[in-house]
């Protein structure tokens, strides 16, 4: 009876696999009818389609309405965003909120650079189209589904990868810098001149940057920063050119913060200087240099981060404010 039972129970237990099977089978099967391409995507695994809605929903929360819109001749598309609009504005603490204006810079404050003879100016590929976005916006580069894609999670998107114990020497693995810094209980304010380099790096995934670093708390959890400059960072925007940035965090990189408009915390108010935009021109090995000129200072209860970018004496400014 044990053999007889045996005989019959593989057999159907074969027709149950194969009934189990034969859908997934057919779904893979390309349609020859209208229409085909539609169904295919309908019948996308589950994951995949949970990943296309997820990066639809980022794109929409990261590229607000624009009033006009310029395409960079590097291939950036900038979204000219009405002030109020911009990500920062998403905070329930900051929704509803007017823009500060502009605050008036420091006393005995001297931006001009001397020793120099170059009179060239030092822009933003999308200035070279002669278009500017109007008063009462402010310039975003447009985050684009590649952007999403090349990120190592949606998650991350825009953040530096967490980093336990964070260093201020260069002997951290995978991680080297140099940095000149000063150490006091009280500052107000720093301010730097940085060249505009566009250095090579050896993997996608790796990024380059100059920039000015103002940290308080310890280099535990309870790290601080505030940080501007310009990186050269293929993963997170295509490709290998310098752009300008800024950056924060509340805890060494954990869960808070991102570069530019990437997360809400950041306010911006200038219609002239795109925060992740390419900038141009760079300096030349044993020929013309070209800098920009970064200050972070508090300004009543807000940090107020202020650049000009410029090559002597001239350029423009940068008015932001970091809540």
């Amino acid at each position: 009876m044990a053999s007889d039972s045996s005989f019959y129970f593989v057999p159907l237990l074969l027709l149950l696999m194969l009934l189990l099977v034969s859908p997934t089978a057919t779904a893979a099967q390309p349609s020859s009818e209208p229409g085909g391409n539609a169904t295919a995507a309908r019948l996308r695994p589950g994951k995949e389609l949970l990943r296309h809605k997820r990066i639809r929903a980022l794109l929409t929360k990261l590229n607000k309405p624009a009033l006009k819109t310029i395409q960079s001749p590097d291939g950036d598309i900038i979204d000219c965003v009405p002030s109020h609009l911009q990500p920062a504005f998403d905070h329930p603490k900051l929704r509803g909120q007017k823009i500060l204006d502009p605050p008036e810079r420091p006393k005995n404050c001297n931006f001009t650079l001397g020793g120099s003879r170059v009179s060239e100016v030092v822009v933003q590929a999308w200035h070279a189209t002669g278009e500017a976005c109007p008063e009462g916006t402010v310039p975003i580069r447009r985050t684009t589904e590649k952007d999403l894609l090349r990120a190592s999670s949606l998650r991350r998107y825009g953040r530096k990868p967490v980093r336990r114990g964070v260093r201020r020497d260069s002997t951290s693995s995978g991680h080297e810098h140099a940095v000149g810094y000063v150490n006091s209980e009280h500052y107000y304010g720093a301010k730097a001149s940085v060249n505009v380099w566009s250095p090579r790096v050896g993997d996608p995934s790796e990024f380059s940057l100059s920039q000015i670093w103002v940290i308080s708390g310890s280099f535990g959890n309870d790290l601080n920063t505030i940080e501007a400059g310009w990186q050269v960072s293929p993963e997170l925007y295509g490709d290998s050119n310098p752009r300008f940035f800024t950056y924060w965090t509340t805890d060494a990189y954990q869960e808070t913060g991102c570069y530019n408009h990437n997360c809400r915390g950041f306010v911006q108010t200038t219609n002239k200087i795109a925060v992740g935009a390419a900038i141009t021109p760079e300096s030349v090995y044993n020929g013309r240099q070209f800098d920009i000129t970064l200050m972070i200072w508090k300004w009543t209860m807000h940090i107020c981060t202020v650049s000009r970018i410029q090559s002597t004496g001239t350029g423009g400014w940068s008015w932001a404010r970091a809540s």
